[in-house]
């Protein structure tokens, strides 16, 4: 049986286990510069997961916003920091308990829509995820807050 081997990145950052179907959409939210060198796998076997999809990036590490994005999108998902060819550091990532200025308020009258106000959201639950507005109290579901991700 032939299997396709990818190559390795020397400095970057593999983002693991992201559920089947939600890598294209991690890609999005990451905003990357064109021409960064990136590589998407998508429904790639997985024990844990069945499938899942990979994505790799060479020369970019992730700030703390967009790892927390990432865990709005894609709960399951480890991010690994590579360095001279090696993972220095890896971690799952993980849904905070408070979220400020990634989301914006799906309510048009919120504050924070109108006035240069940073979104902050409050996690009433991480599985399903449902978050509450800090100011206007509304509350978001997962598929609304995917949808609002600034």
């Amino acid at each position: 049986m032939k299997e396709l081997k990818v190559s390795a990145i020397n400095k970057g950052t593999v983002i693991d286990h992201i559920p089947s179907g939600k890598g294209l959409k991690v890609l999005e939210i990451l905003n990357l510069p064109k021409d960064s060198t990136i590589l998407v796998a998508i429904n790639v076997k997985s024990r844990k997961l069945g499938k899942k999809d990979i994505i790799k990036v060479e020369g970019k590490i992730l700030s703390e916003d967009e790892v927390n994005k990432i865990a709005l999108i894609a709960p399951t998902a480890t991010v690994n920091i590579i360095d001279k060819w090696e993972v220095v550091d890896k971690k799952k990532v993980e849904v905070p308990d408070e979220i400020v200025g990634i989301i914006k308020c799906a309510n048009p009258n919120c504050i924070t829509n109108y006035e240069e106000v940073k979104p902050k959201f409050k996690v009433i639950s991480k599985k399903p995820l449902k978050l509450k507005c800090h100011y206007c109290e509304r509350t978001m579901e997962e598929g609304m807050v995917v949808k609002n991700l600034l």
